[in-house]
Order: C-alpha cells, then sequence, then structure tokens
C-alpha cells in the first residue's frame, strides 16, 4: 500500500503527534494487514461506518475513491448503501448517495470497455446471460465460429473471472485459450495463476480443474477454442473467493 502522508501534510507542524498515529498507525498498520481483510473489505468497513456517523465530507470522498481502486463496483456501492439505509438511516445514505455519485459518475459506467473493444479484433457480443450465473462480475459472449469446432470470443471486465470448472470427456475434449485483448489470468487447481497477455494460449486438457477471468486493473478478452471429444461437458464449481483472485493478480507471465 502507498506510503500515507495526509496527516504530516495537513497536521504536521500543528499535531505532530497525531499525524504520526495517522499515516504511520491508521494508514501503515491497521490497513496494511491484508492477511486479516483485504483492502476491498476494508473499504467496504469503512464507507458503512463513516455514512453511519453522517460523516460524508472530503475524508467520505477519499474513502470511497480508494473504495472504487479497491474493486468495488457502481453497482455494489449502490447494494451496500440500499442495505445499509435500513440500519443507519435513510437521510445518511441519501447524503453518502450523493457522494457516491460523484465517484462513480454517469458518464464512466462504460468504465474503458469502448476503448477495450476499438482494441480487440473480435466482437465484444452481448452480455453473456446464459453463463451469468457461472461468473462473478459481467462477461461478454461472441461467436466466431459455429462449425466444425465452436470458438467464441469471451470478454470479462475488470475482476469478472468465471467459476472454478472442469471440462469433462470420455475421450480428447479440453479447451484451447488465445488471449485477443487485455490482460487476464488462468488458474489450475493446486498451481501459480498465470498472466495471460494478448497472443498468449492455453492449452487446457479435460478433467482439469481451472477458472480464468480479468486482472482487477482492466479488461480482457480471449477466444475459446473447445476441443473436440466424446461425451464432452463442462461442469461448474464454486466461485473463487476474493482471497484467492487476489493472490492470482501476482500472476507469473504464460511463457
Amino acid at each position: 500500500m502507498k506510503k500515507q502522508t495526509a496527516g504530516r501534510d495537513a497536521l504536521g507542524k500543528f499535531a505532530p503527534e497525531f499525524a504520526k498515529l495517522n499515516d504511520d498507525v491508521l494508514f501503515g498498520q491497521v490497513w496494511s494487514r491484508e492477511n486479516e481483510l483485504s483492502l476491498r473489505d476494508r473499504s467496504l468497513v469503512t464507507v458503512v461506518s463513516l455514512a453511519a456517523q453522517g460523516l460524508t465530507d472530503s475524508s467520505f470522498s477519499y474513502h470511497l475513491e480508494s473504495a472504487k481502486k479497491n474493486g468495488i463496483t457502481k453497482k455494489e456501492i449502490a447494494e451496500i448503501l440500499t442495505h445499509a439505509a435500513f440500519y443507519i438511516g435513510w437521510p445518511k445514505v441519501w447524503a453518502a448517495f450523493r457522494a457516491a455519485k460523484e465517484v462513480w459518475k454517469e458518464e464512466d459506467v462504460d468504465d474503458g470497455m469502448s476503448a477495450h473493444a476499438k482494441r480487440c479484433l473480435f466482437p465484444i457480443g452481448t452480455p453473456n446471460e446464459q453463463y451469468a450465473q457461472y461468473f462473478s462480475g459481467r462477461s461478454f459472449l461472441a461467436p466466431v465460429s459455429v462449425k466444425q469446432v465452436r470458438v467464441c470470443n469471451v470478454t470479462f471486465e475488470p475482476r469478472c473471472r468465471n467459476n472454478w470448472h472442469i471440462h469433462e470427456a470420455e475421450e480428447g475434449g479440453g479447451q484451447i485459450l488465445v488471449c485477443v485483448a487485455g490482460e487476464g489470468l488462468y488458474q489450475e487447481w493446486g498451481k501459480d495463476a498465470l498472466l495471460m497477455k494478448e497472443g498468449d494460449v492455453v492449452n487446457i486438457p479435460a478433467g482439469v480443474k481451472h477458472w480464468h477471468g480479468a486482472t482487477k486493473d482492466g479488461w480482457f478478452s480471449h477466444l475459446a477454442v473447445e476441443v473436440p471429444g466424446d461425451n464432452v461437458s463442462t461442469v461448474w464449481l464454486e466461485r473463487v473467493s476474493d482471497s484467492d483472485y487476489e493472490k492470482a493478480n501476482g500472476g507469473k507471465r504464460n511463457d
């Protein structure tokens, strides 16, 4: 986490001990204990705690910005505040929403999708509603080939990933992933995650438990090639936990 200096900048001369506690203890120690709670979780707790007190000043906006950087989406902050309203009070949440709207501005709803689409050789397609229950976050699907071998372009928004799953087959089968835009992650059960960059290829044999998706910071598109086989099927399993996903974002280069 970036070293905090806000306390010393604002109160270093007037209240040096308070500034030191703010920068070194609160942000230097408490916020850095990611082994206990992720930064995303700490942002969620902090935002709700401040909103509960009606503290929607510049510090609240700062923590909303931090929450956004730590992975809380516009849809999630809206749901978080809606849920909190029944416990902390309707007027307080109205004030919190005004601040949140400034951080997650309407013009940012695209969140980089248009720029990513321009980089991608294949179309982004339509929302992947048929398989949405197996994804954390939004994904999009565009069939590229439906004859001989099925090939689809799958696009993930930042932080989106699919559940752990297995491609089963009595013979043959499996899947091939080809990164065509952005950067993404691929991980097999019991192994370190791999960072996929444009042009990278991952071969997934049948029977291997794995997941794949975007990094925290950008959109990701890959071609998904279904390898022919006998009695092929996909078995969808548990979601990728936030802690496992955070660890995966330090993924190795796929060489």
